[in-house]
């Protein structure tokens, strides 16, 4: 089946409406942040939601009958790209990680007693979540199967016991998504858990330090010491957890790469328009063949990365689970969006490592997407992995 890339006239009228929204209401307010403390706090994102809302550019990746656009992944590749266009452009449509990827899992999983509890308030905007999968070494990171959290069984229900660690959004957040070991050595198994974070036994340690700093709620350490929840606490059925990471990882891994894209696309803007004004011997910056090359290189990969992100969106929509092409797009994407951010700063000399232009931000925040998601050593040793096994299958059938 050939893959249609045409939007429709409605789709076109929201991307532009989006764009209009981000650009009016959004970057003043990322201007504000990146001149004060670095970080949104609730009450800054409650305010550009509130917007969002009234603008009807509120939830692109929520269901209709949650309040939501419920838009496919193909129009989410256009919509969540202009969405992008600011570090808080995301935050403001309800769009941002990791409360995106928990909305997704809990649509397609959560029971009608969660999804009253969790899912609805969640989508509302209310309330933000977390997702604990990733601990400290040698727990798990990259590898789910290598959880360390553990969930024994009790009287009425479960007691989990584990620590987690990078945990984004923890801080503030009402509820998290706790991955846990279920399972035996030789049989491993993972079940899922919604945790209201004032249960007792669930511990915020501290923020963990980092390069990015543009996410509300931080990166946190959560300590899980005796934490007692219900057999009502459990997502979807026990043992199931590893299936239901591939659930929410794959379209996640996907959505990431559109929202960055479009602060790829915001850095070439900005290196755009300074090569356009910008004099230096005798001639404007764009002029400059070397210039020109940065510029063109940068066009290059827009492009590439969003045939790939659109490709893989198409995919997912026609009901595979998609893992090769959104680990293409990821790996590509991630390195593009790097290479993108960092001609962009090179282009604007030292306007660009300055504090007067966004660009250094956009530089800190960006590096972290090559490890984010599963690492680009990760992804390749899938694709490379896949691709051997598909030469094997064909030398099998000759």
């Amino acid at each position: 089946m050939a893959i249609d890339l045409t939007l429709e006239p409605e789709l076109v009228e929201l991307r532009d409406r989006t764009a209009e929204f981000v650009r009016a209401a959004v970057l003043l307010a990322e201007a504000e942040m990146l001149s004060g403390a670095g970080t949104p706090d609730d009450s800054l994102r409650r305010r550009l939601q509130q917007a969002a809302r009234d603008a009807g550019v509120f939830a692109p990746t929520v269901a209709k009958e949650l309040g939501g656009l419920g838009l496919d992944m193909r129009a989410l590749s256009v919509i969540l790209e202009q969405a992008g266009y600011s570090l808080l452009g995301p935050l403001a449509l309800h769009c941002a990680a990791p409360d995106e990827g928990n909305m997704l899992l809990l649509e397609r999983v959560a029971d009608p007693g969660q999804r009253d509890r969790f899912l609805k308030p969640l989508a509302a905007g209310d309330v933000r979540s977390c997702f604990a999968m990733t601990e400290p070494a040698p727990g798990a990171d990259s590898d789910p199967s290598q959880l360390a959290t553990t969930a024994r069984r009790a009287t009425g229900g479960w007691v989990l016991q584990g620590r987690k660690w990078f945990i984004t959004g923890a801080d503030g957040a009402a509820f998290a998504i706790v991955m846990t070991r279920t399972g035996t050595d030789a049989e491993p198994a993972a079940t899922m858990f919604l945790v209201p974070t004032d249960t007792p036994g669930f511990r915020l340690v501290r923020h963990i330090p980092s390069l990015d700093q543009g996410l509300t709620g931080g990166h946190c350490e959560i300590e899980l010491d005796g934490c007692e929840v219900g057999d009502d606490a459990v997502l979807g059925e026990a043992g199931k957890g590893f299936a239901y990471a591939q659930v929410r990882l794959a379209p996640a891994r996907l959505t990431h790469c559109m929202r960055w894209l479009g602060l790829a696309r915001r850095a070439q803007d900005l290196a755009l328009g300074y090569a356009a004004e910008r004099t230096a011997f005798g001639s404007r910056l764009g002029e400059l063949g070397m210039v020109q090359q940065q510029l063109a290189d940068n066009e290059i990969d827009l492009a590439a990365s969003r045939a790939l992100v659109r490709e893989a969106a198409w995919v997912l929509d026609q009901g595979s689970s998609g893992k090769h092409e959104s680990s293409v797009a990821k790996t590509f994407t991630t390195e593009a969006v790097g290479r993108i951010v960092d001609r962009a700063v090179q282009v604007c000399g030292a306007l660009g490592i300055s504090a007067d232009l966004p660009l250094s931000a956009y530089l800190r925040e960006v590096r972290p997407f090559r490890i984010y998601d599963g690492p680009s050593e990760t992804h390749r040793w899938s694709i490379a992995r896949r691709a051997l096994r598909a030469v094997a299958t064909k030398e099998s059938n000759r």
